[in-house]
């Protein structure tokens, strides 16, 4: 296994965290290089399920290292909690296996407060952010005005620049109607989650490329899809980081040329979850797949909307991450199905589009152009082999994978490990 960046190629959800804890098998260090605790990978083993929001999903298995790279933006007293709930659940989790960039931007409670007061006024305009903060986190960043994990170990200097930081702030809070934020309670609180997570801080860069240098396997994994990213997605309704496979890079500190492979991971349909254009949304779908207890957000638990597979959007994914192979999940929710639709092409203002409009009015405005396979209905969950699939269903994996321009190297019927068939 080369360094692998492992990507979503539709609107995040696409089941990112099972097939990187499948992949991590073969890789001994996972990065995580860009996102928060907005993001959120559902993990299965046996009985045990592990909802993981900021520490990597390799942190569930054995000898392997973790690393929070400086393109991720951290609530230290969320990953403190994190790393509590894990312990709790029998995962060890220390300065031998989870690695944090001391460049990584921090998530603070104003920034939470902004996010939400923002979406509050937005209205029926609004994004449907996860109001962790992640958004006005990225701006200070821009803005140069952030402060970073590695200011939590020296106290002295994270308290002069809190305060700095909490008299703009705590003024922006009180002109949006909303109460200031206390200096003492976030002092306290986020250098108490500096002290516990001081061992694990560090530059991580270093240790990456001397990972490399020792021919370690690194697998990158990416938070949200690309259809969120802050440049290629449906722009203003994404995220506020590169959710793309470059993201892997500017947010680890990996030069381009040492990736050797991009994974693009997409579901056998589409879903989004938050605002923002859908072309192939379909109530009918969405009942269903909601009826049958799927997708539900890991981080929001709000109720995903879902849709037919769009290969228009899943194609043009392919041109900006360069995807070499795909990994399908969640095949086995469309076992039930007679037929199943697929999204050939756009349709706008009377023209037939083969790839996404870059402006969200546009894109609001395309109707899916379908065509139609036979569904299978035969149960697809306990199936091993990708041999031993219906006919019908090897036909439409691959046809979607065809249509998207990717070979095919992972089929997921179920959450667990052994519902997964390489081919």
């Amino acid at each position: 296994m080369s360094n692998t960046v492992l990507v979503g190629a539709q609107w995040g959800d696409e089941g990112k965290g099972k097939i990187i804890d499948v992949l991590t098998e073969s890789a001994q260090v996972v990065v995580r290089s860009q996102g928060g605790n907005n993001a959120g990978h559902t993990i299965v083993h046996g009985e045990h399920k592990y909802v993981l929001h900021l520490i990597p999903s390799g942190i569930l298995r054995r000898r392997k290292t973790c690393v929070i790279g400086n393109g991720v933006v951290i609530d230290p007293v969320a990953l403190v909690a994190e790393i509590e709930s894990l312990s709790g659940q029998g995962v060890q989790v220390d300065a031998k296996n989870l690695l944090i960039s001391d460049c990584a931007h921090l998530v603070l409670p104003y920034h939470r407060l902004i996010d939400e007061q923002r979406e509050i006024r937005k209205g029926k305009h609004k994004i449907g952010t996860t109001k962790r903060g992640i958004g006005p986190a990225y701006g200070d960043k821009a803005a140069r005005t952030g402060l970073r994990m590695g200011d939590l170990l020296d106290p002295a200097f994270f308290s002069e620049k809190l305060q700095a930081r909490l008299r703009e702030n705590n003024s922006i809070l009180r002109a949006l109607g909303a109460k200031p934020v206390s200096f003492k309670r976030v002092e306290s609180a986020y250098l108490e989650a500096g002290k516990k997570l001081a061992p694990l801080i560090g530059n991580t860069v270093v240790y990456l490329h001397g990972a490399m240098a020792a021919k370690k396997n690194i697998l990158f994994e990416g938070a949200q899809g690309t259809f969120l990213d802050l440049d290629h997605g449906t722009y203003p309704y994404v995220t506020s980081s590169n959710t793309t496979a470059g993201g892997a890079c500017t947010g680890s500190g990996v030069p381009p040329h040492c990736i050797g492979k991009v994974i693009g991971v997409m579901k056998a349909y589409t879903t989004r979850v938050g605002e923002g254009p859908f072309p192939t949304e379909d109530q009918e779908i969405s009942r269903m797949l909601h009826d049958m207890g799927r997708e539900f957000g890991a981080t929001t638990g709000r109720a995903r909307r879902c849709g037919w597979f769009d290969a228009v959007a899943t194609r043009y994914a392919q041109m900006v991450n360069g995807i070499d192979t795909l990994a399908v999940t969640n095949l086995d929710g469309l076992d039930s199905l007679k037929r199943i639709k697929i999204c050939v092409g756009y349709r706008l203002d009377g023209k037939e589009l083969r790839v996404p409009p870059s402006d969200n009015h546009g894109l609001a405005r395309c109707t899916p152009i379908y065509t139609e396979m036979p569904g299978w209905q035969i149960r697809t969950d306990k199936v091993l082999k990708f041999s031993d699939l219906p006919v019908a269903a090897q036909r439409y994996l691959k046809k979607i994978c065809e249509l998207t321009g990717a070979k095919l190297e992972i089929v997921s019927v179920g959450p667990g490990r052994s519902q997964t068939m390489f081919i």
